[in-house]
Order: C-alpha cells, then structure tokens, then sequence
C-alpha cells in the first residue's frame, strides 16, 4: 500500500511557541525539526508495521520542519517551496495521514491555533468553517483518499472526528486556555492560547505508532470527508489594529483544487 503522510509543526509535542520553533530565526528552530522529524518517523513506523510498502512524507511546515537526515530511510520527502495543492497528493495513493497538525483558528482550547496564518480570522468552504485539517482532507478526498489518523494537539483531534467521525487520532498535547480569540488582532491571536500541557516526546511518538498502524489496518472502514460543487470560499482576515475593520476575500469555483490554490484579494469588510 501507498501512503502519503503530510505533516506541520505547531501540532507536534514539544513545540511550545511559534517565535521560537516555528521560524529559522528561532532560537529552538532546530529542535522543534527534530521532534517534528520523530513524529513523522514514528507514523511511518506504524504504516509499515500496518504493510504500507511505499511512503511519501511531505514537509507541509511553511519554514519547513523535516530534517532529512534524520527521516526515517523507507519514506521519501516532499519538501521545498512554491509547493501548492494538493501537494504531491494523487490517486496512486491508498491512504493520508497528518502529523503534528493545530487546530484552526478561534478554536476553544487549542495550542497554537490558526488558519494558514496568525492573520486569519476564519475561512469557510461553502458555509463550512475549515482550518488547515479541514483542506488537507478535502483534497485528499479529492483523488478518493482517506485520511485514516491525525496527530496534534487535543482539539485538532476533536475538530478531525467532528469532519471524519471514525477517524484514529493521537492527541500528544493540549491546550488549557479556553475561549476564543475572535476579533483580536494576528500578533494577538498568535499569544492568545500559547500554553499546553505536552505528553513527553517519546510518548507522543508511541501513542502516534500505534495510532497511525490502526489507522490503515481500518482503511476499509474510514470515510472521506467531501463537499459537493460548486466552491464557494470566504476567508476574512484579522483586524491590524484594534478597533479597525477587517478585510474579507471572496472565490467561486467549480474545482475544487483551482479554488484552493486561487489567489486571495482582501477588501475592507461592509
């Protein structure tokens, strides 16, 4: 079986702010690769022992976060920039998986929580708000592929079996702020529920084995999470200020992949 394994960085046990993990210029830049790098490791781990025979890991960290020297050497690595939907995603692929992936932004209880960017208020999908998870299932589901697990921290597992109810998920950490951080501005929001209690490294990484082996001995039983055509997005970005009006960016289409990958103008919201 073929897998593809797309991964982030904020979601990944360890990894405690974006300033320093997120960012090269971070001072902990470096360790936050190699946890990230591990639980990517340990998902291809459980995929083998689940009879995967061909693994793509894909670097889907803005900054980047796989170290390829430290990859486990039965995946290959997609990484590098420009790099757009669906990311090296086809049809040859029998199942997804997402490592180390946040909650979208504004969600209750999260770590870490955005949409894309700090800057980003929400972004829906036909009515339907969607963060980073959200899309990475849609297209996969694209080319009929189930995503059969999701790492991340606790309320990115409860957004994935909110979309996939049958889903596996590894929570490896959560956030204990609640609430939401509607209307404050992107370097507010980027503060807002920057604290986690974290399960210890190696234990993530188990818990992330076992969990990523059980999701593809379920593959049968998954569903895709889908949305019919035609597309309409609307993202809305954070204020710059506070007390200043957002802005809001509008796109229809009929493909689900052009309309992922369009470019966003924003205009001052009426």
């Amino acid at each position: 079986m073929k897998v593809y394994v797309m991964t982030d960085l904020e979601g990944v046990a360890g990894v405690i702010n974006f300033d320093d993990y997120g960012t090269p210029a971070g001072r902990y830049y470096e360790v936050a690769r190699e946890l990230t790098t591990k639980e990517a490791n340990a998902a291809v781990e459980g995929l083998l022992e689940a009879r995967a025979d061909e693994i793509l890991v894909v670097d889907g960290h803005g900054h980047g976060a796989i170290n390829p020297s430290l990859l486990h050497p039965a995946a290959k690595l997609l990484a590098g920039r420009p790099l757009g939907y669906p990311f090296g995603c086809d049809a040859t692929f029998d199942a997804a998986v997402i490592v180390g992936q946040h909650a979208k932004s504004n969600t209750d209880g999260g770590h870490l929580c955005h949409t894309g960017s700090f800057e980003v208020e929400d972004l829906t999908i036909n009515g339907i708000s969607l963060g980073e998870l959200g899309r990475n299932l849609l297209f996969a589901a694209y080319f009929r592929v189930p995503t059969v697990m999701v790492s991340g921290d606790r309320a990115t597992c409860e957004e994935a079996s909110a979309l996939v109810h049958n889903i596996e998920v590894a929570p490896v950490k959560e956030g204990i702020r609640r609430g939401t951080a509607a209307g404050l501005t992107g370097e507010q929001n980027k503060l807002f529920n920057g604290a986690a209690v974290h399960l210890h490294p190696e234990k993530a990484c188990e818990l992330i084995r076992e969990k990523a082996r059980r999701g593809l001995e379920r593959l049968e039983e998954t569903e895709l999470f889908w949305l019919e055509s035609p597309y309409d997005l609307v993202s809305i970005l954070r204020p710059e200020e506070a007390g200043k009006p957002e802005k809001t960016a509008k796109i229809r289409s009929d493909d689900l992949l052009e309309l992922l990958n369009a470019p966003l103008t924003y205009e001052p919201m009426k």
